[in-house]
């Protein structure tokens, strides 16, 4: 029940909602560049997309091309600032939330 009203308020927040749809558009777009890019298929193409951008790295797949490569560097980047963002997104919330509780 805590998990789905901490979600609730999460799209309440319209910082929030515009993080997770720009989250979402980066996925989608990473997605169509490696099976542009790499010839994968869209379910492996969102799955390194995935992983890349959390930052796992399996290594299972990786890029082959020239052009797959430039990409990833330019894609991880992407990936670090959307973790620290979500990171930041958190900490304001829960900080208003606690300012909240207080008053």
């Amino acid at each position: 029940m805590v998990f789905i009203r901490t979600f609730v308020n999460f799209l309440k927040d319209p910082e929030y909602r515009d993080l997770l749809g720009t989250t979402f558009f980066i996925l989608f777009f990473g997605t169509m560049v490696y099976h542009h890019l790499e010839g994968w298929d869209y379910l492996d193409s969102l799955y390194f997309s995935i992983i890349t951008l959390t930052t796992i790295g399996y290594g299972d797949f990786s890029p082959q091309t020239e052009e797959g490569k430039m990409f990833t560097i330019f894609y991880i980047f992407l990936g670090i600032g959307i973790v620290l963002a979500f990171i930041n997104t958190l900490y304001n919330h829960f900080e208003k939330e606690q300012q909240n509780k207080k008053k």
